[in-house]
């Protein structure tokens, strides 16, 4: 660190990993600026947002529910604090670093709150892997604090960064956190561009915020599934498939030869795997062949073999094989058993009773049930995850042509995330929203599982070309999958749902929010209000020719009051205003208790719950009240 004083702005946590990088024998993670970067989450200003009626759409219900939100992703998350701990699940997909979709302003090494835009990154910048890392690293950071503890990130990204941003979440998350390392086929038609290896896939990284009670869901069955369970010895626990008897882990106590009690034959575990099951049920269901079972050493290096009793290495007695035949041919099979003619390894049931509430999600999505053909397999079959064609002609079908977008992530692929890590009634949180994507999947799979998950989108667009294509494309997009209203008329239905509509407009700070005119103080009550109970809760009431005060009301039909109509004007709660308060709250069919906002508070009553502005505004915000002076001018 170049800087001692930048030793302050870090917290103990981070003061303890980087002794830790130090003195630790681990492999740890260096970059040009790192040490500045650490603090820069915690040093991102909240912004203002302001409700754009105009682009928001549907319900109330959903308006609450849901939400776009127009600006930087990292002010955005920051401007969330209440928001903070809640998310469920995590959807990202960062610029990818191609050397036309990301710029970086190196003030924010140390200022994040700079509004320039900073110059494009281009593919042959010596420090464009640097650059990428420095705003990808707070990015991360403040994502992880926005889960929840059972919370789950799922992001996105191609060669280009996969190793960085491995190591980056591999050092924020932890290792012991990575549930999976995802790739998934976006495209059946690599162009030759390489004059090496074309890549047709991209990946998926997945890491829980506490690996230990992260939650995965199974997957909805489909019907092509169940055709592949049979019944041919008529097994009272109805249709069943093949399965493999051995397991991906290797244990040492597991790992022994098993005799066929048709052949003879010794059968070992399949490469560095050993058998699933604990010997002594091993040796129980081999022994519903008909015939005793016993542990010997044949000297393989192996743990002590289930072999025949009374047979040798090489073969059974000619009893033990007709008494297996009789079985295979006339007798329900046992748990175990050797193929349709008893001539194959041995392996196992799966009954289809077993598995109907749902499929366990793998890192191969080919097929439902089975296990990938090659060991450590983790392709995601465009089947089962979609194409970026896929997504490309979605967005082209629902928003039309000439939007600018070439690479959109594919519905499918967005959807099988979302139901393997997101609850029914989860919060999705997509900080790169794109052409939305995410959203579209959390409403389709609302309509189809009858689910109630909400959404949060964060998408800046292109201010450098003056696109915001967060109102253009994003929530354009959406609004057409709610109306039913796409380009392409033959494919549009409409599907249950809706959001608001926000921009991010002033920091917050204290001189900010003195300064403020009455419409800009409205946004910064809404947004940060708080009752330590549902977020976004607050309704805003827009009817500025009928009520002077009244500005908004929450979940259990409570009015809140702002008094404030500029730096200039009276800003305290008097008992003439209390009057007023009341007299509003009854003409909107409010029930008593006022939530009032003011600067001052000159007249207490039971029935006024008070805040004070800034600092009830500053606190709502999660802004430090006793450590930070609020000064826009400190940055």
């Amino acid at each position: 660190m170049d800087n001692p004083s930048e030793l302050d702005d870090l917290s103990v946590e981070q003061l303890v990993e980087m002794i830790r990088e130090k003195t630790g024998a681990g492999v740890n993670l260096s970059f040009p600026g790192k040490a500045n970067i650490l603090s820069v989450g915690r040093r991102v200003r909240p912004r203002v947002q302001r409700t754009r009626p105009t682009y928001s759409v549907g319900d109330e219900k959903y308006r609450d529910e849901n939400l776009i939100l127009e600006g930087d992703n990292l002010q955005g998350m920051a401007s969330l604090y209440r928001e903070h701990g809640r998310i469920d699940l995590i959807v990202a997909d960062p610029p990818y670093n191609t050397g036309s979709d990301f710029r970086y302003n190196d003030k924010w090494d140390t200022n994040p709150n700079d509004d320039g835009l900073g110059d494009p990154v281009g593919v042959d910048d010596p420090a464009k892997h640097t650059k990428w890392m420095k705003f990808m690293y707070p990015r991360l950071q403040v994502m992880m604090s926005m889960l929840k503890p059972t919370g789950v990130l799922a992001i996105c990204i191609d060669y280009r960064e996969l190793f960085h941003l491995g190591q980056m979440c591999d050092e924020i998350f932890g290792e012991k956190n990575r549930i999976a390392i995802i790739n998934w086929e976006k495209t059946t038609a690599p162009r030759s561009d390489s004059g090496h290896v074309t890549s047709a896939t991209e990946y998926v990284l997945v890491y829980a915020k506490n690996e230990s009670i992260a939650q995965t869901q199974r997957l909805d069955r489909k019907e092509s599934s169940n055709k592949r369970y049979g019944n041919p010895d008529r097994d009272p626990g109805g249709p069943w498939r093949e399965n493999n008897l051995s397991a991906r882990t290797y244990s040492r106590t597991n790992d022994y030869a098993i005799q066929s009690p048709f052949t003879g034959e010794l059968h070992v575990p399949p490469g560095n795997r050993a058998w699933a099951h604990p010997k002594r049920n091993v040796k129980a269901w081999l022994a519903e062949w008909g015939t005793e079972y016993v542990e010997r050493d044949i000297g393989d290096g192996r743990s002590k073999a289930l072999m025949v009793k009374g047979g040798t290495d090489e073969a059974v007695p000619k009893a033990v094989s007709e008494r297996a035949r009789k079985t295979l041919k006339d007798q329900t099979w046992p748990f175990i058993w050797f193929g349709m003619d008893g001539q194959g390894r041995p392996r196992t049931k799966t009954y289809l009773e077993k598995v109907r509430k749902g499929s366990v999600p793998t890192t191969y999505w080919a097929d439902d049930d089975a296990l990938p053909l090659e060991i450590g397999s983790t392709s995601w079959d465009h089947e089962e995850s979609g194409r970026s064609s896929d997504g490309l002609s979605e967005l082209n079908d629902i928003i039309g042509q000439g939007h600018g977008f070439e690479t959109v992530k594919p519905l499918k692929l967005i959807q099988k995330i979302i139901q393997i890590w997101c609850p029914p009634n989860g919060l999705v949180l997509d900080p790169f929203a794109g052409s939305g994507t995410t959203a579209h999947a959390v409403m389709s799979l609302n309509l189809a599982q009858d689910a109630k998950r909400s959404f949060i989108m964060i998408e800046e667009g292109s201010p450098q070309n003056k696109d915001s294509y967060a109102k253009s494309l994003t929530a354009e997009r959406l609004k057409r999958v709610v109306t039913g209203n796409w380009a392409k008329d033959d494919k549009g239905y409409p599907v249950p749902g809706g959001f608001t509509f926000k921009s991010l407009t002033k920091r917050v700070d204290a001189e900010t929010l003195l300064l403020m005119e009455r419409d800009e103080m409205i946004d910064a009550v809404v947004a940060s209000h708080s009752e330590g109970r549902k977020v976004r809760s607050v309704r805003h009431i827009d009817d500025k020719d009928v009520y002077k005060y009244l500005i908004a009301q929450n979940s259990d039909d409570e009015g809140i009051y702002l008094v404030w109509n500029g730096p200039d004007s009276n800003t305290d709660l008097t008992e003439e205003v209390y009057e007023e308060c009341v007299e509003e709250g009854e003409k909107a069919q409010l029930v008593p208790r006022y939530h009032v906002y003011s600067r001052l508070n000159l007249f207490v009553t039971d029935d006024v719950r008070w805040y004070q502005i800034p600092d009830r505004i500053l606190q709502d915000f999660g802004l430090d009240l006793k450590h930070e002076s609020f000064s826009e001018s400190e940055n």
